[in-house]
């Protein structure tokens, strides 16, 4: 993926913003590193691109880091890392809001701020980042599954890990939304968990479709999740029965989208994650005033809960035949 161009879709105006100017009270240039759930995949090399951008825009050294693997331990490793090397602020995006608890209550007791997105409701932050309603999202998808169904059938829901958190409520939102709506659509199971890689999400598909051989859809709220599945719906033959919806980014997706495998896309920006959470890591250095409606660079006025320390706005993107032209060529 190209870094310039990802980063021209994050595009942000950046002159006239108020407090985002440096004060003494912190580091001349301050240092934010990201732990994010798993490196090299395009979802969070995105994030790393959007990162530096407003790193470069508000005197930040941000980077990013990951485990080789979908492991909650490994991340916790990182993050003491972190605290050992006294970064000045750290971002997380969890797989484990439990596991990543008591050692982010260690940086803040350190004076290391704590910024996360994903992870609103992970305890020892500063503030969550989110650029989607949790619950719009996975029923948007659960009504495109319906609509490719005849709103009726059996169907799976995948998520990244059972305990990632934003995974998961996506998944409760769409099957709550599925139940209320479409009482001939059926779960087969809980929900199946294949990692933010292809091979792990292809290799629990050809499982999931021998124990379930009337499945009829799969929506998989992971970003490798879709592709994974679609590529064995594809070898298989399967395309006309069996309809596949989740979050996915739009240029590996592509294919799978235009054949009518992967039926809609759905997300939000991951450059645009990145360039958010150092642009509130900033605000907070700076000792900021952050309320409802406070103008979030990268963002814009954001709804903010300052009891919860949650910032939200709604940036849902559809990735379909009519649109992924489009993303591409923006830089997704």
């Amino acid at each position: 993926m190209h870094r310039r161009t990802v980063l021209g879709f994050a595009g942000t105006t950046l002159l006239g913003v108020p407090g985002l100017i440096g004060c003494a009270s912190v580091p001349a240039t301050p240092r934010m590193t990201t732990v994010v759930k798993i490196a090299g995949i395009p979802w969070f090399n995105a994030l790393d691109a959007g990162m530096k951008k407003a790193g470069d825009a508000f005197n930040i050294a941000a980077s990013t880091v990951g485990p080789a693997t979908v492991d909650p331990a490994q991340q916790v490793k990182l993050l003491e890392d972190l605290i050992a090397r006294k970064v000045d602020v750290i971002g997380l995006v969890p797989l484990d809001v439990k596991a990543c608890a008591p050692v982010l209550q260690r940086a803040r007791t350190a004076g290391i701020r704590v910024i996360t997105h994903e992870g609103p409701d992970q305890e020892g932050r500063d503030w969550d980042v989110e650029l989607i309603d949790s619950v719009e999202f996975g029923e948007i998808q659960m009504q495109r599954l319906a609509r490719e169904l005849g709103e009726r059938g059996d169907y799976a829901v995948f998520v990244g890990t059972l305990d990632t958190p934003l995974h998961n409520k996506w998944a409760d939102a769409a099957i709550a939304y599925q139940k209320a709506h479409y009482p001939r659509m059926k779960l087969v199971a809980g929900r199946f968990a294949c990692g933010e890689e292809i091979d792990v999400a292809q290799a629990k598909t050809r499982d999931v479709l021998k124990a379930y051989p009337n499945l009829r859809g799969i929506i998989a709220f992971s970003s490798n999740g879709p592709i994974g599945a679609g590529n064995v719906i594809r070898e298989q033959g399967l395309a006309r029965r069996i309809a596949v919806v989740g979050a996915v980014l739009p240029t590996p997706a592509k294919s799978l989208i235009m054949d009518g495998i992967i039926r809609e896309g759905f997300l939000w920006n991951p450059a645009d994650a990145g360039y958010a959470m150092v642009a509130v890591a900033r605000l907070v250095l700076n000792g900021s005033d952050i309320k409802d409606g406070t103008d979030i660079p990268g963002l814009g006025p954001a709804r903010v809960d300052v009891p919860g320390k949650r910032i939200k706005v709604n940036k849902i993107v559809r990735i379909n035949r009519a649109t992924i032209d489009g993303l591409i060529a923006s830089g997704l």
